[in-house]
């Protein structure tokens, strides 16, 4: 079966943003009067509650794209002649995996203070939602069904947190607020440890209900490459088609749900599949359909390897080796220079190690 190249580049374009590259663009827009304060910056941040930045796209893009990648893994799996038992332990096995790496992030093996542990992780998120979504991919074999699971998991989450109040809520409580809403209460009875904001935890149990969905929407898309007989240029218009109806139903229904991310509301699970899907087409159209690969090696260095790098940030301290061998040009440079080269300094480190386990084949894959 042909590797979709443009998935592992589109994957390292996600990931490029965690690894410090938004720290660069912050730099650059700083050495410019004003630019601390402009568009760009603040597209470097989450948004507080409500709304959507570019930063609040990326992890979501992210389990978009685990989602994309499991047909192609469940075809080869089947090509193979594993049983349907094998492949349910190999989505539990995976699932576990990156639950137990979201908690050694959190400090697991570092920290042995579990009272103080937070157990909810962006990792335990994408493993959770991403095996939910396997096994309705490989247990409902007509599209249709598992479109219509997909709606009925937005749908049932909305009429949850709109209808279901937090006892003892005041009269006219937002059940979208942080502090009013369904989701947090549930992870306050529930969830042991410490939660991220007190009370609530955004990678809590009741945002896997739609977190799944944003799996499922990427296994859609996965699927549609994989099968679909139409030429890639037809399948590109296909696609950018999906995502603009995405983007229209998300806005609409952000007028009822609004746009979240850390509540994960069904219009924020639209709207990221509307950029995710529309984003890939691009990387598709440029790299699998026209044949231009050579430009998006960096991006796949980082996309074969993205767990590495998401990992490794807990043990090795990139911004302390930049500036150890960059401090005498940052000196010379000035002050006003200086983050703009530390953080180039940091990024690239952390490409070459990435890159060196590219050329050693070394791929940490769960």
């Amino acid at each position: 079966m042909k590797r979709i190249e443009s998935i592992d580049a589109f994957r390292g374009f996600d990931m490029m943003w965690i690894m410090g590259f938004s720290y660069i663009v912050v730099a650059i827009c700083n050495l410019f009067p004003e630019g601390g304060n402009s568009f760009i910056v603040s597209q470097m941040k989450h948004v507080a509650w409500n709304g959507l930045s570019f930063m609040d796209l990326i992890f979501p893009t992210f389990l978009f794209i685990a989602g994309m990648s499991f047909p192609f893994s469940f075809a080869k799996q089947q090509e193979k002649g594993l049983s349907r038992g094998k492949i349910h332990l190999r989505i539990l096995r995976r699932a576990f995996l990156l639950v137990l790496l979201g908690l050694v992030y959190n400090g697991l093996l570092l920290n042995f203070n579990l009272s103080e542990l937070r157990w909810c992780s962006v990792l335990g998120r994408i493993g959770l939602a991403w095996m939910f979504a396997a096994f309705i991919f490989v247990n409902c074999s007509k599209k249709s069904t598992r479109a219509a699971i997909c709606f009925l998991l937005l749908l049932g989450y909305y009429v949850i947190m709109r209808f279901c109040p937090v006892p003892g809520a005041p009269q006219g409580a937002d059940p979208f607020s942080m502090e009013w809403n369904i989701a947090g209460y549930i992870d306050s009875l529930v969830v042991p440890g410490r939660m991220y904001y007190g009370n609530f935890d955004p990678e809590g149990l009741l945002g896997l209900i739609p977190a799944t969905a944003t799996a499922m929407l990427g296994m859609f898309a996965g699927e549609f490459i994989k099968d679909s007989k139409l030429p890639g240029g037809k399948k590109s218009l296909y696609m950018l088609a999906a995502a603009a109806a995405l983007l229209a139903l998300g806005l609409l229904w952000s007028l009822l749900f609004p746009v979240n991310k850390k509540l994960w509301s069904s219009s924020f699970v639209c709207v990221v599949a509307a950029y995710s899907l529309a984003c890939f087409t691009l990387f598709y159209y440029i790299i699998d359909v026209k044949g231009h690969k050579k430009w998006a090696f960096p991006f796949k260095v980082i996309g074969m390897n993205s767990i590495t790098i998401y990992m490794i940030g807990c043990f090795v301290n990139f911004d302390f080796t930049s500036r150890a061998l960059l401090g005498g040009l940052c000196s010379l440079a000035g002050e006003r220079f200086a983050p703009l080269i530390l953080e180039t300094g940091s990024f690239l480190l952390s490409w070459l190690l990435l890159y060196f386990l590219y050329k050693k084949k070394i791929f940490l894959k769960v």
